[in-house]
């Protein structure tokens, strides 16, 4: 039921409204642009101003309607309007909720609507569970990854000392997308197990991004490297929890040598075969199949020396945040690196990606490694 030109109404069509909104309950009633029929009653002239008789009355008898409505009856009222200044006070919109659209946005790339309101709704379901009286950012950030990465297994029981590795690895990952130039901005990172993800997870900045520099493809293997690298520097050892990340710098190294021409000894050549990378089906020979081995291997070594060198430099850092990583009697402190208190440019605040470049380039070596020095103080989250 929809209708335009409501403003001047008389007010039995008002009345009329409401009537069938109880007649169609559970419905409801929604009043875009609420401001022109409901603009505070002053005293002034003309037959657009609420305080003239007509004006007036229609005012009065959408006051009269709402305070007439009940939560039984079924019936929710909404109303929007950019102007809320010029509104009456009768109306009363004492309850403003805040959406944080850019942070949940970010957080949620590619979702489909359906996603989206099963997010709404296990965060409705997180704030109940808490006695909450309203769903707050918090609620809605619990709902995005439990929607991503699945339930938290709470039967699983790892031990201290496990946790303090992966707690490591994902701090390394998180500090080198900081502290490397040209890397996607790190909005969260948790070492809570799901179902659905490995012991740990982080979560990027999302970026409608098709081309990308070899600076920015070494930026990705350094960041890939980052968790590896930091369980070497801190425990003498590896693990097998980089596995995937292991993955991804081997596909992306060959691909920058044998597909996007980015190595000078193998040259600008680009190597796609249609029927894969099977013995017998390479489009090249043996021979330059062991150079482009050869270079492959010489850009990860590159790429894991650039990484040692960064985390030794903040080896402090790195250990800090480990440490907020760990589990505080029996809960993980949030750690959120997309709202960092000093240094660094603050995600979700209207910041865009090539300003976040220009303050990474711009403070590498003095407020940029200043700040990561506050990972430590990294807002929890506040609702």
């Amino acid at each position: 039921m929809s209708r335009a030109g409501w403003t001047w109404l008389e007010d039995r069509a008002y009345r009329d409204l409401f009537k069938e909104g109880r007649k169609r309950a559970p419905c409801i009633i929604y009043i875009d642009e609420i401001d022109a029929m409901g603009k505070k009653r002053s005293g002034g002239v003309g037959p657009m101003d609420s305080s003239t008789g007509e004006g007036e009355q229609t005012l009065n008898q959408l006051l009269v309607e709402m305070d007439g409505m009940a939560s039984k009856e079924g019936v929710l009222m909404l109303a929007s309007t950019n102007r809320a200044d010029v509104l009456d006070k009768g109306i009363r919109l004492d309850h403003e909720p805040k959406v944080y659209s850019r942070r949940l946005a970010q957080l949620t790339p590619g979702f489909s609507g359906a996603d989206i309101a099963n997010v709404v709704n296990e965060a409705a379901l997180h704030a109940a569970r808490d006695l909450k009286a309203t769903v707050t950012r918090a609620d809605l950030e619990y709902a995005v990854e439990r929607v991503v990465g699945g339930t938290e297994k709470r039967s699983t029981v790892m031990p201290l000392e496990e946790k303090k590795v992966v707690a490591m690895h994902e701090s390394g990952r998180a500090l080198m997308s900081w502290l490397t130039p040209s890397a996607s901005v790190l909005l969260k990172v948790t070492i809570v197990p799901r179902t659905n993800l490995s012991l740990g997870f982080s979560q990027y900045s999302h970026q409608e991004q098709k081309l990308y520099s070899k600076e920015e493809l070494f930026a990705k293997m350094c960041m890939a490297l980052g968790g590896r690298v930091a369980e070497i520097i801190t425990f003498n050892r590896s693990s097998t929890g980089a596995e995937k990340d292991l993955k991804k710098v081997t596909d992306l190294a060959y691909a920058m040598v044998r597909r996007f021409g980015m190595s000078e000894k193998i040259g600008l050549l680009s190597y796609v075969p249609p029927g894969g990378e099977s013995e017998g089906k390479r489009p090249y020979s043996k021979q330059l199949a062991g150079r482009i081995d050869l270079e492959a291997r010489t850009l990860v070594s590159r790429a894991f020396r650039f990484t040692e060198e960064i985390l030794l430099k903040n080896r402090d850092k790195l250990n800090t945040l480990s440490m907020k990583k760990l589990p505080q009697k029996g809960k993980e402190t949030k750690v959120d690196l997309g709202r960092v208190e000093r240094g660094l440019p603050q995600i979700g605040c209207g910041v865009k990606q090539e300003e976040i470049a220009a303050t990474r380039q711009g403070f590498m070596d003095q407020a940029l490694l200043k700040g990561a020095s506050h990972c430590a103080a990294i807002g929890e989250e506040r609702s």
